[in-house]
């Protein structure tokens, strides 16, 4: 595995199991190998002296979080990963076959449960993320936020936050399941974006990304918004006709953001020479879907508020990710 990083120190660190270990090289870089830049407050010893966010509260489980241990899990189980993604593809079109000549089912108490459940988690996710985030920016700067991964290696809360977020792709392919029972139209964005997210989150996990703290933060504030608005709607609430359109541009934000961020961490190493924790697969792999996003999800933006075809339709209720729902027009 080839890394943009090619120093002693940073081959060290990754042969490393220890925490502790780790921690003590991830700072000896900066004193070392020309990290020492303006960006950090530095302690007496000339090491940097990162600064952690103030939180309220931090819970045992949080506590008790260490990237070595889940990194090593993610690592050791990776098939597995591969193995969801196969059922998942296996269950979404057998799914439609089955129910193609079956009447589809309702399940609007289920599914706002579902989307309920999932907007509490991607709000407190993004509780629990933010901080940290915005307290590098403010204390370390920008290059820091690219290219160092504190998050994972010395914030518990980010890190353990950023862990679920992991783990959490894989039972979001629900919300397709939903879309098959309820005979809803499956466009190719909406089980492209899962299968890929669900890769991309477990294999930038495993490499210790730096960038993994603005893909968690961003996505967990996105889908805060999004699944509110699924679970309002499957409690039948009316909202304003331009919400589900501010969320879809919430998403082209997100993904413009993406790609820029992925170049500017190859930018980092590659152009000035510095340090930053990830790998050119990592570079190659975050830029191709960011940019396949933003220009589907751009498509679809067109499609589904800008066309004449779509302002002439009627009865159609389009949702955020390429879901839709049909209902009938009142007469009067």
């Amino acid at each position: 595995m080839t890394k943009l990083i090619k120093t002693e120190q940073h081959q060290q660190y990754f042969s490393i199991d220890n925490v502790g270990e780790r921690l003590r090289i991830f700072f000896n870089c900066f004193a070392t190998s020309g990290c020492k830049k303006k960006y950090f407050r530095m302690n007496k010893e000339g090491s940097p002296q990162i600064i952690e966010p103030t939180y309220s509260h931090v819970f045992n489980f949080e506590k008790n979080y260490f990237y070595s241990d889940t990194q090593k899990w993610i690592q050791n189980n990776f098939q597995y990963c591969y193995y969801c993604c196969i059922i998942y593809v296996i269950l979404i079109f057998g799914g439609k076959y089955y129910m193609s000549s079956r009447p589809k089912f309702d399940l609007k108490r289920p599914l706002a449960l579902w989307s309920g459940f999932f907007a509490v988690f991607s709000i407190i996710g993004f509780c629990r993320t933010a901080p940290e985030m915005f307290s590098t920016l403010r204390h370390h700067g920008f290059y820091h936020s690219i290219c160092i991964p504190s998050n994972l290696l010395q914030d518990h809360v980010s890190g353990f936050w950023t862990w679920v977020f992991v783990l959490s792709k894989i039972p979001e392919f629900g919300d397709t399941i939903f879309i098959v029972l309820r005979k809803q139209p499956l466009i190719f964005l909406h089980f492209y974006h899962h299968l890929t997210v669900v890769l991309f989150s477990w294999f930038t996990y495993a490499e210790t990304t730096a960038l993994s703290r603005w893909y968690t933060v961003m996505n967990y504030f996105v889908h805060s918004w999004m699944y509110s608005y699924y679970t309002l709607k499957a409690m039948q609430y009316k909202l304003p006709k331009g919400f589900a359109m501010m969320i879809t541009t919430m998403q082209l934000v997100q993904m413009v953001i993406g790609c820029v961020a992925t170049i500017v961490a190859y930018y980092y190493p590659e152009i000035r020479g510095l340090e930053c924790y990830i790998t050119r697969k990592n570079v190659i792999f975050g830029f191709a879907i960011y940019f396949s996003y933003l220009i589907l999800f751009g498509k679809f933006f067109f499609k589904a508020y800008l066309s004449e075809k779509r302002k002439n339709k009627v009865g159609e209720n389009v949702h955020v990710d390429g879901r839709k729902e049909y209902y009938k027009p009142k007469t009067s």
